[in-house]
């Protein structure tokens, strides 16, 4: 598993969130105590306006970017669950539709249906968590595709619903595979590096900000810290839908079984 999906695998969101704004409070604290205690507070004060120039252009370009990472982590949370929904539609379907075949072809659609969402709810989502699929899932997959492939309509009724049966399997093989990606796909590695050194660069200009009295500037450096942390963190929970305690759960598989 990549660093970051391990560790929302193992660590859960609320002390996750603890820890993160517990190192940004800290180490924005002590960063301003070493300016605080090497730079002469005129100095500081005497290039304010510059500072502050510098801090604008350096605060927009990071929220712009942490914008633009939020959006995306959740368009790709949002897509995933898409996906899962679809795939779900699609065994109700195939479910429903194999009711105009012969008997023992119903039936065993029928069983190998069940099958698979059994192991789909109760096995292939805990691999998920770690980016993994279930073997044991894809093999019934597999039957079933075969048990499809095997079989020949006699009548016209069943040509019609074996057609749209086929165009649902195969609808069905594609939101699996989407959605075993989906597991594995979160922020490259080389974003989450230019989130960090964007946030303890804006921290950092705001730390050279001349101010009259310490305790008002680490008020201000630690809420901004919190604040870039608290997005951080929002973008860590969305980064990978189905690991933490922000992930998507198999509702949709149970609410299938309902159904048939």
């Amino acid at each position: 598993m990549p660093l970051v999906q391990t560790i929302l695998f193992y660590v859960p969101v609320i002390p996750l969130g603890l820890i993160m704004f517990f190192f940004a409070v800290t180490l924005s604290v002590i960063g301003l105590w070493i300016v605080w205690r090497f730079v002469p507070r005129q100095t500081l004060k005497a290039h304010n306006d510059v500072t502050e120039a510098i801090f604008i252009v350096t605060a927009t370009a990071y929220t712009v970017l942490l914008a633009f990472v939020v959006v995306i982590s959740w368009q790709n949370f949002d897509k995933a669950q898409t996906h899962v929904v679809t795939e779900a539609n699609c065994l109700v379907s195939l479910y429903r539709d194999s009711l105009a075949f012969a008997k023992p072809f119903e039936s065993d659609v029928h069983s190998l249906i069940k099958e698979y969402v059994d192991v789909v709810i109760n096995e292939e989502w805990v691999s998920l968590a770690r980016g993994e699929e279930s073997v044991k899932a894809q093999d019934i997959f597999r039957n079933l595709w075969a048990l499809y492939t095997s079989y020949e309509p006699q009548t016209e009724k069943e040509k019609i619903f074996f057609a749209e049966s086929v165009r649902k399997l195969n609808d069905l093989r594609e939101m699996r595979r989407l959605r075993i990606i989906d597991s594995t796909a979160g922020v490259h590695p080389v974003l989450w590096f230019v989130l960090i050194v964007g946030a303890i660069t804006t921290i950092g200009f705001a730390s050279f900000f001349g101010m009259d009295k310490f305790i008002n500037h680490a008020i201000m450096v630690s809420a901004l810290s919190v604040l870039i942390a608290l997005i951080l963190l929002t973008i860590l929970s969305f980064e990978f839908p189905f690991t933490g305690d922000v992930r998507i759960e198999p509702g949709m598989f149970q609410q299938a079984i309902g159904h048939y």
